[in-house]
C-alpha cells in the first residue's frame, strides 16, 4: 500500500473506558480503519489529560483512573480519510477529533515483518 507524500493525520482523543457494542472503542476504530484499508493506525495512551468537562484524568496511584486519555492517530490520503469520518462518527458519543495536513517522508514495512 502506498501513501502519497501529501497526506493527513486524523487524531481522535477519547477516553479508555469509552465503549462500542460492548468493546474498548479505541479497539474498534483501529478494527474499522483497518477493514477501510487505511494505511496505518496507532493507539497511545496518555498517563494524564483532561477534556471538555475539565475533570482530571491521572494514573497516579493516589488518583489511580479507570479512565485514562487514549489518543488513536490514523494517517492516510486526505480522500481515505474524509471517507472514514461518517464512520467514526456513527461510532462516537463523545470525545475530541482533529485533522491536519502531513507530509509523509518514508512508508515501508521494516526487515522481517513479513509485509
Amino acid at each position: 500500500m502506498q501513501i502519497p507524500h501529501e497526506a493527513v493525520i486524523l487524531r481522535i482523543f477519547i477516553g479508555e473506558s469509552d465503549r462500542y457494542e460492548h468493546h474498548p472503542l479505541y479497539e474498534a476504530i483501529v478494527l474499522k480503519a483497518r477493514e477501510a484499508h487505511l494505511a496505518g493506525a496507532t493507539v497511545l495512551r496518555g498517563p494524564m489529560g483532561f477534556g471538555k468537562s475539565s475533570r482530571l484524568h491521572t494514573a497516579k496511584i493516589l488518583r489511580l483512573s479507570m479512565d485514562l486519555p487514549i489518543v488513536i492517530e490514523i494517517i492516510d490520503s486526505e480522500e481515505k480519510i474524509r471517507g472514514f469520518l461518517p464512520t467514526l462518527d456513527g461510532m462516537m458519543g463523545g470525545g475530541l477529533v482533529t485533522m491536519e495536513k502531513v507530509q509523509v517522508i518514508e512508508y515501508r514495512a521494516g526487515v522481517g515483518s513479513g509485509g
